[in-house]
């Protein structure tokens, strides 16, 4: 029998909690406003949604067949800065974004489809006008503008991924009742007062439409990653058997559990950390010992060299409702 690793010890493959914890509301909400300001480094190091589960979510919506000529409308709550959203966007569905964040917005309509640039260029380069002004209670649209009047422009304009943003609360819009045939919450339901999200959510689907929840997730039945999230103080690893709270007029559809991998220099390893609400809040003296522990983990203890490019292991937990019938 081989000798325990003193430096690596055994760790258990999975979480021990249900769901995430914040032991008041009072911490909860101040954790949740931590990623107020965090827009351009949670967009740059935070990892988008594999493609397998935008395919199941879309075979779930009514109307979400390409050719389909029915409405492919998606309303994406706790957006931040629109990795979900734009991702939906690029199938064909015109998303309305929606955040409490402005300045997470902003950050969505300057990314653009495909993490590119949502500012259109003309065929002299210069950029044309793009509305980058978010209001509360209004939309701002990231639809590309062109003013050649050319057939050619006006189908591409057509196809382009379109996004609107809209400043508000999952748990109260303020967007028409039955405008949406999917609602999706990406990262963001355990942020929301389950009951009265899931009463929104209701209230914005059409009859027949679908809410998805969805969660990357640090993939902790791997040794190595588990340590890791431990030493990042990754907050949103879920148990193997947990299960949203929703609320009671919304019937369980499907479940699916995703893994993949997401190539990273180390350094942006490191910096993943930044984007997580315990580190965030952090004193500087603790923030910089995380700092220093995943840089010794990574380069020192795991060897890699750096700058390097390692493959971070996720899984997606992928969870589809729809209403119940009256």
């Amino acid at each position: 029998m081989s000798s325990p690793d003193s430096l690596n010890p055994p760790v258990p493959p999975v979480s021990a909690r249900d769901e995430p914890r914040f032991g008041s509301d009072e911490r909860k909400g101040a954790l949740a406003a931590a990623f107020q300001d965090q827009g351009e480094d949670y967009d740059r190091l935070r990892p988008g949604y594999p493609p397998a589960v935008l395919d199941a979510i879309l075979a779930t919506v009514p109307g979400a067949e390409p050719r389909s000529a029915l409405p492919r409308r998606a309303i994406d709550l706790g957006a931040g800065t629109g990795k979900l959203s734009w991702a939906l966007a690029e199938r064909g569905l015109d998303v309305t974004a929606v955040d409490t964040s402005r300045a997470m917005l902003e950050t969505a309509l300057r990314r653009g489809p495909s993490g590119g640039s949502a500012d259109p260029t003309d065929s002299s380069g210069s950029l044309a006008s793009a509305d980058l002004t978010v209001s509360s209670g209004s939309l701002a649209s990231a639809e590309p503008a062109d003013s050649s009047g050319s057939a050619d422009a006006a189908g591409a304009a057509l196809a382009a991924p379109r996004l609107a943003t809209h400043v508000a609360s999952a748990e109260d819009t303020g967007l028409p009742a039955a405008s949406a045939e999917l609602v999706t919450v990406a990262q963001a339901w355990h942020w929301f007062d389950a009951q009265a999200a899931s009463a929104e959510v209701t209230r914005l689907l059409t009859p027949g439409g679908t809410l998805a929840l969805v969660w990357n997730m640090l993939d902790v039945t791997i040794p190595w990653v588990h340590r890791l999230s431990r030493i990042m103080h990754a907050g949103d690893i879920h148990r193997e058997d947990f299960s949203p709270t929703v609320g009671p007029g919304l019937e369980l559809l499907q479940r699916s559990v995703h893994q993949w991998e997401d190539p990273m220099p180390t350094p942006d390893v490191i910096d993943l950390a930044r984007t997580r609400s315990y580190v965030i809040t952090a004193s500087e003296e603790r923030r910089a010992k995380v700092l220093a522990n995943l840089d010794w983990y990574l380069h020192e203890h795991l060897g890699h060299a750096p700058g390097s490019i390692i493959g971070i292991p996720y899984r997606t937990d992928l969870f589809l409702y729809r209403p119940s019938a009256a």
